[in-house]
């Protein structure tokens, strides 16, 4: 059982020290992130979807803390692309066209705060 343990822990460090560095993140909350989630996994040059909240107040919010509208968070996705293959002005033209951002706090039959239209960028040259 140890070695099993050691094993799976080497490999895991391997898979964090092959991983590409120049690979780059954004997070984007576009309504129910299963549905943001669905359209980006398909795309050519996205590396990973991840589902989760953000911008919340409390951490590691239950999701019944999230849909009571009460902590402020957003349903998101950490999107991981790789810039050789799609640029960021590609994920938000995608982002845009795949969810409605004028309506407020709902997407289609989900509605509450933590739907919300959000960007959440990582440096100044994202937010440009």
């Amino acid at each position: 059982m140890k070695l099993l343990l050691l094993l799976t822990l080497v490999f895991n460090m391997q898979d964090l020290e092959t991983k590409d560095s120049s690979l780059q993140e954004i997070t984007l909350g576009g309504g129910c992130f299963w549905c943001v989630e669905a359209v980006f996994e398909e795309i050519k040059g996205i590396e990973d979807v991840i589902s989760g909240y953000s911008g919340g107040k409390i951490k590691n919010p239950s999701y019944r803390e999230v849909s009571s509208s009460r902590t402020n968070h957003a349903e998101v996705c950490k999107i991981t692309y790789d810039p050789k293959k799609i640029t960021l002005s590609n994920i938000l033209e995608i982002f845009f066209l795949s969810h409605d951002p004028t309506t407020l706090n709902q997407q289609g039959n989900d509605v509450g705060r933590h739907y919300r239209s959000i960007v959440l960028y990582n440096n100044m040259n994202e937010k440009k």
